[in-house]
């Protein structure tokens, strides 16, 4: 299986499945992407080709906490991450930080995620960030303003992120802001006026009354609010 590139594990049952002999893996020296789902990671394997991680409704936790199997060692060349639906995942290994050539990172619906990293600005090349959904997410790092290259961000849903850092406004790619559901968010720092490269925010209309004091300075900021389309079809009873 030395020409493997791609490959999917998907649990059907219940219950998360185990892998054995995990280090077997480590021989599939080709492997570019790999997607489990419905699985118990005690570690990550060193998979130094592989480019596309996804894991969805995964027990990573123990994983993560590995001393002995760093994830930035075990897949150091990876450009893609993909974590959702993980529940067990309260906070994200300092070595994810590490990764250098990163550009994606979405963590979406992991509901007991309380924190990011600090170290997260090492992230020097990530050009995409999703936390969409992870409702215990409080606020962003200080270091996010170091990430020079990150193009979208998205904090959809969560609800109890109630400030962006004062160093937001270092974000000097940032384009595009997914925010809706961000209930708690009262207030934006002063910072996000230098946010010049900034063409669109997608929110709510309580969250589009904060940026619209921003419109003046940032030219080109378009704010989307999307309309709530609420269907009630359901409620028809057909005739025959």
């Amino acid at each position: 299986m030395s020409k493997v590139k791609v490959l999917i594990v998907t649990n059907y049952y219940f219950s998360h499945a185990e892998f054995k002999n995990l280090e077997l893996l480590g021989s599939l020296c080709n492997l570019r992407r790999m997607r489990l789902e419905k699985i118990s990671i005690p570690f990550f394997v060193q998979l130094k080709n592989l480019r596309k991680l996804s894991l969805f409704m995964c027990n990573v936790s123990q994983a993560f906490e590995s001393h002995s199997h760093p994830i930035s060692a075990a897949l150091p060349n990876l450009i893609e991450m993909n974590i959702d639906y993980c529940t067990d995942v309260v906070k994200l290994p300092d070595g994810i930080c590490c990764i250098g050539p990163l550009k994606i990172l979405s963590i979406t619906n992991c509901h007991k995620l309380s924190a990011l990293p600090e170290e997260i600005g090492m992230l020097i090349n990530l050009e995409v960030l999703r936390l969409n959904s992870c409702t215990d997410l409080e606020e962003l790092p200080n270091s996010i303003g170091s990430l020079g290259k990150l193009r979208i961000l998205d904090v959809s849903d969560c609800i109890s992120l109630n400030k962006l850092s004062e160093n937001f406004g270092e974000l000097c790619s940032l384009k595009k802001i997914y925010m809706r559901g961000c209930s708690r968010m009262w207030e934006l720092p002063s910072s996000v006026m230098d946010l010049e490269h900034l063409n669109v925010v997608i929110c709510d209309e309580e969250t589009a009354a904060l940026w619209e004091q921003f419109k003046p300075i940032l030219e080109n900021l378009k704010i989307e609010v999307p309309k709530v389309d609420i269907n009630l079809d359901w409620l028809h009873i057909r005739q025959s």
